[in-house]
């Protein structure tokens, strides 16, 4: 079988054959842009999922015994033969998640890029050597050798909005450090990931090295979180389903890469026409459906008038329609998202914020919305957007900034935007985030930065070369000579 069957339909790989599921039953991917059926993938049983994780774990201590030259050479030809498929899957990106064509082809070319670096840093990895000697009464011929080794069955489970890159950033460093893989896509983004998978194999994925398993997370969800022979899982997505992995997963090791509400910080002396270009484009690319999206600006009172000001004229001129229209803000990727954007705009008003730009609504086709004077009992104020929706809160000074965001549940990024470095320093030292922006819009940033989040933002460190250490344990050789 090849892994699309038909125009709709695509199978799923286990042991590098090309599957449906046992039952015949499918999951049907609607495209958020035009609800045109964009795809379906087989929804596996658990009895179909446990011997996909069973094979995977059959297999690890083999892929673990191959030459670090061999896994990096595998990854080397698979950046290669995704970038042939560059056309393909980026069109998929486009039609199953609703970004623009030109943005589902940048995230392809931008994840052969991340695979490349991989391969390479995965070679640098090593252990350590410690002296016996160290402590009183040691023998000084003990020795130790710290060793680096696989954790075994990494669980790879991406978010609906990179499908591709978000995806390769877990699987990759999994397999240069000799993982073996079980990936779980989520169902929106499912067939761009099997595509992406697809290109591995062409690359020449050794038999039950990584195998994919999709279906409905109601049936599947769980049970596979919970196998016991998946010895690590690392996760992107939402903040709830994140925190019940967490409890899951119990033993084992898990990173998670969740929500934020990351504030845009302006004070008096910010260059007000870069601040509002970033804002915007933070706030509103992809129609703030990423977690490091702005999710509120705080703007102390003395230029909060200007700010707003140029933050209408902006969002004014944003193009709304269709990813296929090449629009800049798009449809969201579902009809569920856009009431809840919809409802804390509702609440917003209800509770005296001010209207400074209103989006129409047509489906799940949300108009950007910025709210000013946006205060603490609107639900906006803290809950995470993932929309087009930008709350603006007017504060006094950099210290009510920093309480607001102490106060919040997340702590994924904060951007700063001052002339004044050395007050830049002195506020970032006290956020409680994992990343500051000065003077910059928040954002994931190149692949191989730290990526991170502290509180409800996420657990872990990513980034290719943090994620490579994430998929490494220590072991250790004590040499009694």
């Amino acid at each position: 079988m090849a892994l699309r069957q038909d125009n709709d339909l695509y199978h799923t790989l286990v042991n590098n054959k090309w599957v449906g599921s046992e039952s015949g039953e499918t999951v049907k991917i609607y495209s958020p842009d035009d609800h045109e059926l964009a795809g379906s993938v087989p929804a596996l049983s658990q009895e179909e999922v446990d011997r996909a994780i069973r094979q995977t774990a059959d297999v690890q201590e083999n892929w673990e015994a191959a030459e670090g030259h061999e896994r990096s050479e595998l990854l080397h030809r698979w950046a290669e033969e995704l970038e042939k498929m560059t056309d393909e899957i980026g069109y998929m990106i486009h039609r199953e998640v609703g970004k623009t064509l030109s943005s589902g082809k940048s995230e392809v070319k931008r994840t052969a890029q991340l695979i490349r670096h991989t391969a390479e840093e995965g070679l640098r990895t090593h252990g350590s050597f410690i002296q016996g000697d160290a402590f009183p009464g040691a023998s000084k011929s003990t020795k130790a050798m710290v060793q680096k080794v696989p954790h075994g069955v990494v669980l790879a489970i991406s978010p609906y909005n990179y499908p591709v890159n978000l995806a390769a950033s877990k699987i990759a460093p999994a397999l240069i450090t000799g993982n073996t893989v079980v990936f779980k896509p989520a169902t929106q983004g499912a067939v761009s990931g099997l595509m992406m998978v697809e290109a591995l194999v062409n690359a020449g994925l050794p038999e039950g090295v990584l195998n994919v398993v999709t279906g409905r997370g109601s049936v599947i969800g769980d049970f596979v979180v919970t196998h016991p022979k998946v010895d690590m899982i690392t996760f992107t997505g939402g903040t709830d389903t994140g925190q019940h992995i967490a409890k899951k997963a119990s033993m084992i090791p898990v990173v998670l890469e969740l929500g934020g509400k990351d504030p845009a910080i302006v004070l008096d002396d910010a260059d007000l026409d870069k601040t509002a270009k970033e804002i915007v484009s933070g706030a509103l690319s992809y129609s703030g459906q990423r977690c490091t999206a702005i999710k509120r600006v705080m703007v102390v009172d003395s230029v909060a008038d200007e700010l707003v000001a140029k933050l209408k004229e902006k969002v004014a001129a944003l193009k709304v329609g269709r990813s296929s229209e090449d629009a800049d803000i798009t449809p969201m990727i579902d009809q569920k998202s856009a009431d809840y954007v919809t409802s804390l705009i509702d609440d917003a008003k209800s509770k005296g914020a001010v209207v400074v730009h209103e989006g129409q609504q047509e489906k799940n086709l949300l108009g950007p919305t910025v709210l000013d004077s946006v205060t603490e009992d609107m639900r906006v104020a803290w809950e995470e957007q993932f929309g087009p929706v930008l709350p603006i809160m007017r504060i006094s000074n950099e210290f009510e900034a920093v309480d607001l965001e102490k106060r919040n549940a997340y702590g994924l990024q904060a951007s700063i935007f001052t002339k004044n470095l050395e007050n830049a320093f002195a506020l970032s030292d006290k956020l409680n985030v994992g990343t500051v922006q000065v003077n910059g819009k928040t954002s994931r940033g190149p692949d191989h930065f730290p990526f991170l989040g502290v509180k409800n933002s996420g657990q872990g460190v990513q980034g290719i070369g943090r994620s490579i250490d994430s998929m490494l344990r220590d072991k250790v050789l004590v040499l009694n000579l």
